[in-house]
Order: C-alpha cells, then structure tokens, then sequence
C-alpha cells in the first residue's frame, strides 16, 4: 500500500459526493489527495487508486496523463510552472521564465540538482490580466513576476526547505 490512512481517508470524503455507481467521478480528486501525498502520480499508484475507485487502470491513466496538473514523473518539491500563452508571452512570460531558469539553471521540464525545484512551461492559467504569471505546485499563483519577485520567491521556497 503506498498511500496513507489518512490519504484513504480524503478520497473516502471525495467519494460520498457521488452515488455508489459514479465511483468513477472522483477520481481527479483522488489522483490529486495521492499526488499531494507522494510527490508524483507513479504506474503503481495510479493502479492502487483505480483498485480502491473500482475503474481500470488504463483509464486512470488516461486522466493524470490528459490534464497537465497531474506528475506522472518525479518533480522537484516546488513545480513551478510558467505560463507562456500568447497574452502572458507577450507580456513578459518568455522573459520570466528565461529568468527563472537560469537562477535555477534548468530548462523546461528540468529539476535542480538538489530536487528542489521542477520548472514548467503551462498553458492558460485564466490570469492573463496579471501576466506574467507562475503557478507553485498548482495550488499557489503568483502575478506580476518581475525578476525581483520571481528571485523573491525562489529565496523563499528555499528557506521554506529548512
């Protein structure tokens, strides 16, 4: 069993939202609960959550493969994923993530050698007001980042390590 107790626990919560014969229907949110836990979504879990829904495997894989929220390969602790669209690129994404990646030295899909951080290209983010924009783990959006905001927020996640 790779997942925790209390991982079961919050897809048990995802799946009293649906009837008995809609198991199916959580399985974005018991991709993501396994994900939070484990860093990545490996072969192994994805077929341990499609075991506990009841759905093939093959179509688990289908959904973390489609969406691209889902890792389906080891990522740094951070995954920060810079949006490139045409409105963000035009209103400095390309700079940003020229930046970020070479504060980090990686490029796209690269993660540092410590393992701390995975950089991204991502497409529309629905923030293209507040280009560029950054999304930390999928969970943090970060607007307006200028090179000091983004050397701001590589400083902070990595004290936020220690």
């Amino acid at each position: 069993m790779l997942l925790s107790e209390q991982c079961y626990k919050k897809i048990d919560r995802e799946l009293a939202k649906y009837p008995a014969d809609q198991r199916q229907s959580a399985v974005m949110a018991a991709l993501a609960h396994a994900q939070v836990e484990l860093g990545w979504l490996s072969p192994d879990t994805m077929q341990e959550v499609a075991d506990y829904i009841g759905m093939p495997a093959i179509a688990v894989q289908e959904v973390a493969t489609f969406y691209n929220m889902y890792n389906t390969r080891p990522v740094g602790k951070h995954k920060i994923t810079v949006c490139t669209n045409l409105p963000c690129a035009l209103s400095g994404g390309e700079r940003a993530a020229h930046h970020l990646m070479q504060k980090l030295g990686v490029e796209f899909r690269g993660t540092t050698e410590d393992g701390q951080f995975t950089v991204l290209e991502g497409e529309c983010m629905g923030a293209c007001g507040d280009a560029p924009v950054m999304l930390v783990n999928n969970h943090r959006m970060c607007s307006f980042m200028s090179n000091e905001k983004i050397d701001a927020l590589v400083d902070e996640l990595k004290e936020a390590k220690q």
